[in-house]
C-alpha cells in the first residue's frame, strides 16, 4: 500500500531540493532519517519533517508498521516562480526569478501486510457494509 505526503511552495529552487531527494530514494525510513540528519543542505530538515508526516499518515490512517516502510519515490517539481526586478546600468532593469518547489514523498511496505494493525486502517474497513 502506497502512502503519500506533500509539501508545496517551498522557497528553495527545485534543482537544489533534488540533490537531497536523491539521497533517500529507495532507503528504509530509519536509514532515510539518519541520512537527512547528516546531510548539510537547507532542504534536509524540510524533507525530514515531510518524511515524518508520511510515516504518521501510514501509521494512523492505514495501520501500517513503520519498521516495514521504505521510501518508494520522492518527486520534486517546480512551484510558482516569483518574478522581481533589479536595477541595472543605463536605467535598465533585469529580472530576478525566485523559484519555489513542490515535494511529494511516497512510502510503501517492504513486505505486504507485515505488522499491519488492521487491513482497513484506523477505523477498520470503510466498505464493510456494502
Amino acid at each position: 500500500m502506497k502512502v503519500t505526503a506533500q509539501l508545496n511552495n517551498i522557497r528553495i529552487a527545485q534543482r537544489k531540493v533534488k540533490l537531497t531527494a536523491d539521497l533517500i530514494r529507495g532507503l528504509d525510513v530509519e536509514d532515510a532519517k539518519n541520512q537527512l540528519n547528516v546531510a548539510i543542505k537547507k532542504s534536509s530538515p524540510l524533507i525530514k519533517k515531510l518524511l515524518d508526516s508520511a510515516i504518521a499518515n501510514a501509521e494512523n490512517n492505514f495501520g501500517l508498521d513503520k519498521t516495514n516502510l521504505f521510501v518508494f519515490d520522492v518527486t520534486v517539481g517546480a512551484g510558482p516562480t516569483l518574478r522581481r526586478w533589479r536595477a541595472r546600468a543605463y536605467g535598465r532593469a533585469a529580472r530576478i526569478l525566485k523559484r519555489t518547489s513542490n515535494i511529494e514523498i511516497i512510502l510503501e511496505e517492504r513486505v505486504e501486510g507485515k505488522g499491519r494493525k488492521s487491513k482497513g486502517g484506523k477505523w477498520g474497513n470503510p466498505y464493510r457494509f456494502f
